[in-house]
């Protein structure tokens, strides 16, 4: 009987520490083809090691691009469950001439309009967003016009009572860099017959300034006014400011309001005499 030294190859002694790879060395060095199969297998070993592990980061970088798309996916499902109550605000100001058309049943419905909206939307830091302030907004309701004046609450002209003024559209134009608040308001001025009207855009000049997170005065500049139409050629007009000694009390030249709610397109603010305005970008 042939002695274990006579095998064409050796027996490994196994051990528990031993690794795979030194095993098969010892079984396959009593014979060539064995031992080149064998450095096959550990090329294939490492070879399917090194697709596992790429697999593997695949996969990662894979969760790390869903968890990104499923992000912006979240946002956009806020910003489009928002938009129903968007819809409903303008829905319930829409058709009351910026407010001047509005009764008291309107008021209500805009108000609670507005209010979803502004709960949806959450608390405003226009410390961090000052810039969503920026641009050219489009006044498109206020509950202080439906007094039927210019200003509301405030002083202003009668609107189609004692003289011939026809409100247009109203404008805020914001600059965040050199804190200009601009109202900019077109009138149609009537005129005796056989005259035209006279159109007139007014742009009453602010600056502005932030107060805690989201309330926003403004301090009176000037006001300049500017007839247009066939009348486009004339120079613009300012008119002088009066003196805050002489200003009287009603109209300090100053104001506070609050942004309750903004995005890209939409902002609604509530001013120091319960003023509810909705404006969209313009």
């Amino acid at each position: 009987m042939a002695s274990l030294t006579c095998l064409p190859y050796t027996l490994p002694t196994v051990s528990p520490s031993s690794s795979s790879s030194s095993c098969t060395t010892c079984l396959v060095a009593g014979n060539p083809k064995r031992s080149r199969l064998g450095l096959k297998n550990s090329h294939r070993r490492q070879s399917f090691a090194l697709t596992t592990r790429a697999a593997v980061d695949g996969v990662s970088s894979a969760v790390d691009d869903v968890s990104s798309a499923a992000k912006g996916a979240v946002d956009d499902v806020t910003s489009l469950g928002r938009s129903p109550l968007k819809l409903k605000l303008l829905s319930a100001v829409a058709g009351l001439n910026n407010g001047l058309a509005a009764s008291e049943d309107d008021l209500r419905k805009a108000d609670a309009a507005a209010k979803e909206l502004e709960a949806a939307g959450g608390p405003v830091d226009l410390s961090t967003d000052l810039d969503k302030l920026q641009g050219r907004w489009k006044l498109v309701y206020s509950s202080a016009f439906s007094s039927r004046t210019l200003g509301g609450s405030r002083p202003g002209p009668p609107i189609g009572r004692l003289l011939p003024i026809t409100l247009g559209q109203v404008f805020q134009r914001i600059d965040i860099v050199s804190k200009d608040f601009d109202n900019i308001v077109e009138v149609q001025l009537g005129a005796p017959w056989p005259l035209p009207p006279i159109d007139v855009t007014a742009t009453l000049a602010h600056k502005f300034e932030l107060i805690g997170t989201a309330r926003v005065k403004i301090k009176f500049d000037k006001t300049t006014v500017k007839t247009t139409g066939s009348l486009s050629q004339l120079p613009p007009l300012e008119i002088p400011r009066i003196p805050d000694g002489l200003r009287p009390s009603s109209n300090p030249g100053s104001g506070e309001f609050e942004v309750t709610y903004v995005d890209t397109d939409t902002r609604i603010t509530r001013g120091d005499r319960d003023e509810l305005r909705v404006f969209v970008i313009a």
